[in-house]
């Protein structure tokens, strides 16, 4: 197994109004063999109540849950380890989110901090659109470190009518996080401080009714290409390191323009080497697979490849980039496709994971 990929996934096990059902466990831990295809449970636990997004250590060995639990005023983040050798998931604590639907999350480079998205329903409590935490020695969670709130609205009204910072990522080459806020229409640049502090740098707008939701960031750091939710297109960026300002490069729709008006997009990935984009179409259920100039960052359509069920929540490359994952939410499957790495096309498998509402997967070596 120690040749294995380590395949971690949360699943909704909370019912929840804006999410059709609640059929998983919680946390489950498996092993994924690139060659043979083979999968293995190796742990599950639903003492972390739903963990819609993960965080994980590049060695597998501690995990953070976000738990996002409707009605809840502030959501928290769980804290576990996982020993390859016993197959055991231990919990080491837990902490507040200081705010409301907790969606994401991301270690920082250098290992030494946990970076916390709130999407926000609401106007009570905490409230903050982003936590810090620290780490004790053992894995476990140290109090949040800072937090910052945003303010803003947008002209979805259903969707944007408040802040909704969906998601936090630390650019490549460190010390700075940018926050996707849908609500407002904007990415949002901040100075991660050694103490943990957030100082804002610059906020970089999207065009209104977006609805910015996640990133992924070119190898060389200077793109960042974003999947807006709300209409359906991906957006290549350039990134001024030294400001943390970004600039529109280049909008693609990121389905068949039929299928606009009912489609809600989500997860974005990247190819290992730069050149192929994913992003996982909710409606239109497929996979977007894009090509990117390396050197002015436009994109390209390559195809579609349905996603292999239904609402496909979360997308996670093996670290080989061999393998492309899809969580599809409403089909209680993982998908599991082969990735051609010269052409960037995908291949169904024919092997999933079979798991209640997947919401979230992470793999590691």
């Amino acid at each position: 197994m120690s040749d294995a990929c380590l395949v971690f996934v949360g699943s909704l096990n909370r019912e929840a109004p804006y999410f059709q059902g609640a059929r998983g466990v919680g946390l489950g831990v498996y092993s994924f063999d690139e060659q043979t295809l083979e999968i293995r449970k190796l742990a599950e636990t639903g003492d972390v109540d739903n963990p819609t997004f993960l965080s994980v250590t590049s060695d597998g060995s501690r995990i953070y849950a976000n738990s996002e639990v409707f009605a809840w005023r502030e959501g928290t983040v769980s804290a576990y380890s996982f020993d390859r050798g016993s197959g055991a998931l231990t919990y080491l604590n837990k902490q507040p989110s200081l705010g409301s639907i907790t969606a994401h999350s991301t270690i920082t480079r250098d290992g030494t901090k946990l970076l916390v998205a709130n999407y926000g329903m609401g106007e009570s409590g905490p409230d903050q659109a982003v936590a810090v935490y620290g780490f004790h020695k053992d894995g476990a969670l140290s109090a949040p470190l800072s937090s910052v709130a945003h303010q803003g609205t947008g002209p979805n009204a259903a969707r944007q009518e408040r802040s909704h910072a969906h998601s936090v990522t630390e650019t490549v080459a460190g010390g700075m996080a940018v926050v996707a806020d849908l609500g407002i229409d904007r990415l949002v640049s901040y100075r991660i401080g050694r103490d943990g502090g957030l100082a804002k740098l610059a906020e970089s707008a999207l065009a209104p009714g977006a609805g910015p939701r996640h990133l992924a960031l070119h190898p060389n750091g200077r793109f960042v290409f974003v999947m807006n939710e709300l209409d359906s297109t991906v957006v290549s960026m350039a990134l001024e390191e030294s400001t943390g300002k970004l600039s529109v490069l280049d909008i693609n729709p990121a389905v068949p323009a039929e299928a606009r008006d009912s489609n809600h997009c989500a997860d974005i990935q990247i190819s290992p080497d730069g050149r192929f984009l994913y992003g996982s179409n909710r409606g239109h259920d497929s996979v977007v697979i894009m090509a990117v100039d390396q050197e002015t960052g436009a994109l390209s359509l390559l195809g579609y490849v349905p996603c292999g069920g239904a609402t496909p929540r979360n997308l996670a490359l093996t670290p080989s980039g061999g393998h492309l994952f899809s969580a599809n939410q409403n089909a209680d499957s993982i998908s599991i496709f082969a990735r051609d790495a010269g052409s960037g096309m995908l291949a169904d498998t024919g092997r999933s994971i079979e798991i209640g509402t997947p919401m979230c997967v992470k793999i590691v070596r």
